[in-house]
C-alpha cells in the first residue's frame, strides 16, 4: 500500500500553494504515495491562475475523508470556507486562521491513523497565534499534539511498542540535506535567553534523541555526532565564556558514558569553514542561527524534520516568502524533498522497528570439554655432589 501523505497548505497569502502545486505535478510523486492537500480548492485555484498554463487546468479530487483518496489523483480536503480572502504577499488574521484549520484537521487524521505522515507548508508564526495556538512554530505545536509517551494506538508507526522513537521524552528540530544533518538544542529561543537555556540535562536529552533517530530513521548503526560550542573559539578555556567547561563538555562526557559517540565542543566558524561536518553523521548546534545559517548557505532546498516524535513530520526549510507570492518565482525543490524525506523516513523507521522486534538473540554457550587425567610426573632425580671426585 502506498503511504498516504497529508500536506497542509500553510499561509494562504504565501508561497505554500505554489510550491505544493509545482511539486504534485511531478508524476513520480503520485507513483510513490497518495497525497492529500489540506486546504481549499477555490483558494488553490486563485494561486493556480498566477502560475504557468500547465498548472491552471489541474483537477482536484475533493474528498471528505482520507479513505476516499485515490491513487494518481491530487486529493484535497476542504478545511476552511470558499470565501476566505486571499491577499497575496500580505499577513492577515484570516490567513492565520486558515493555516491553523488546515493543520488541526491534518493532525486529527494523523492521530486517527487515516494518514501516515504530515508535510507542512510554511506558516506565519505571528498571524497564527490564538487561544488554540500559543507556540513559536510547528515543532512546538506538534510536540504537544503527539507526546511520545501518549501517542495514538492507531498510529501506523507509534503503535509498535518496540519503536526506539516512542520512548523519547522530547522532540528535536533537525535540518536535512545531502550535505549534512543539523539539529538544535534551542529552537526559537531569543538570543538574549539562549545562554540560560543551555543546560547539561537539555544537551544530553537532545543528544539522546539525535542518536536514536539517526539509528532508527536513517540507519546509522553507530552515528558520530559533532557538538558545537556556544561561545567564540569554544570559550578559550573560560576566557570568553564558561559554558563549554561547566555545561557542554560534561554533557558530552555523560553521553559518551551512555554509548553515544558525541565529540566536541567545536568552534562553529572553523567547524563549518573547514568542512568538518563531512566527518560526522549529524551536528548538534546550540541555537537556531548557529546551525541554520551555515546549513542554508550550503543548501536552500533542505528539509525540516521533527525528530523524537512517534509520527513523521517534515516541511520545507523556508518560510512564507511573501515577497515571492503570486509571482510564479518560488522554487519547489525544498517541498519536493520534504515529501520524499517523509516517505523515506516512514519506510526506514518501519524496517528498523521490525528488525528490532525480531532480532536474533545470540547466546554464548561454553563448550564442554572432557577432563583428561594427566600422567603422574616422576619426582626429580636427586643429584648428590661428590666433592671427593672433584
Amino acid at each position: 500500500m502506498k503511504p498516504i501523505i497529508a500536506i497542509t497548505a500553510g499561509d494562504i497569502n504565501g508561497v505554500g500553494y505554489e510550491i505544493i502545486l509545482k511539486s504534485l505535478v511531478n508524476p513520480h510523486i503520485c507513483e510513490i504515495c497518495r497525497p492529500i492537500v489540506y486546504g481549499n480548492a477555490k483558494v488553490a485555484r486563485q494561486h493556480m491562475q498566477t502560475l504557468d498554463e500547465e498548472y491552471r487546468n489541474i483537477q482536484w479530487n475533493i474528498i471528505q475523508d482520507p479513505k476516499q483518496a485515490k491513487d494518481g489523483r491530487l486529493n484535497l480536503i476542504t478545511c476552511y470556507p470558499d470565501d476566505t480572502p486571499v491577499q497575496l504577499g500580505v499577513s492577515t488574521p484570516e490567513a492565520g486562521k486558515a493555516s491553523l484549520k488546515s493543520l488541526q484537521r491534518a493532525c486529527q487524521d494523523l492521530k486517527n491513523g487515516l494518514v501516515h505522515a504530515i508535510v507542512t507548508a510554511p506558516i506565519n508564526k505571528d498571524n497564527i497565534q490564538s487561544d488554540e495556538f500559543r507556540y513559536s512554530g510547528h515543532t512546538e505545536y506538534l510536540t504537544q499534539q503527539f507526546p511520545p509517551l501518549a501517542s495514538s494506538p492507531n498510529s501506523p508507526i507509534a503503535s509498535s511498542p518496540d519503536s526506539l522513537i516512542a520512548s523519547s521524552p522530547d522532540s528535536l528540530m533537525m535540518m536535512l540535506s545531502d550535505r549534512m544533518r543539523v539539529a538544535l538544542v534551542c529552537n526559537h529561543t531569543p538570543i538574549a535567553k539562549v545562554a540560560e537555556a543551555i543546560t547539561e540535562e537539555r544537551i544530553l536529552g537532545k543528544l539522546s534523541i539525535l542518536n536514536e533517530t539517526l539509528k532508527t530513521d536513517f540507519s546509522s548503526r553507530k552515528p558520530r555526532i559533532a557538538v558545537l560550542a556556544l561561545n567564540p573559539h569554544a570559550g578559550d578555556n573560560g576566557l570568553i565564556g564558561e559554558e563549554e567547561t561547566n555545561i557542554i563538555r560534561p554533557a558530552i562526557a555523560k553521553a559518551q558514558e551512555q554509548g553515544i559517540w558525541a565529540f566536541g565542543p567545536y568552534s562553529a566558524d572553523g567547524f563549518f569553514g573547514a568542512g568538518q561536518y563531512n566527518h560526522f553523521d549529524a551536528v548538534l548546534a546550540m541555537y537556531h542561527d548557529q546551525g541554520l545559517t551555515p546549513f542554508k548557505a550550503l543548501d536552500m532546498s533542505g528539509v525540516n524534520f521533527t525528530a523524537g516524535l512517534p509520527i513523521v513530520r517534515t516541511s520545507p526549510d523556508h518560510g512564507t516568502a511573501y515577497s515571492l507570492a503570486g509571482k510564479n518565482q518560488a522554487e519547489p525543490q525544498s517541498m519536493l524533498h520534504a515529501i520524499y524525506a517523509a516517505i523515506d523516513i516512514l519506510r526506514t523507521r518501519k524496517e528498523n522497528t521490525e528488525l528490532l522486534a525480531h532480532q536474533l538473540v545470540v547466546e554464548y554457550v561454553e563448550p564442554k570439554r572432557e577432563r583428561r587425567e594427566l600422567p603422574e610426573i616422576p619426582p626429580k632425580r636427586q643429584y648428590t655432589e661428590n666433592k671427593e671426585n672433584k
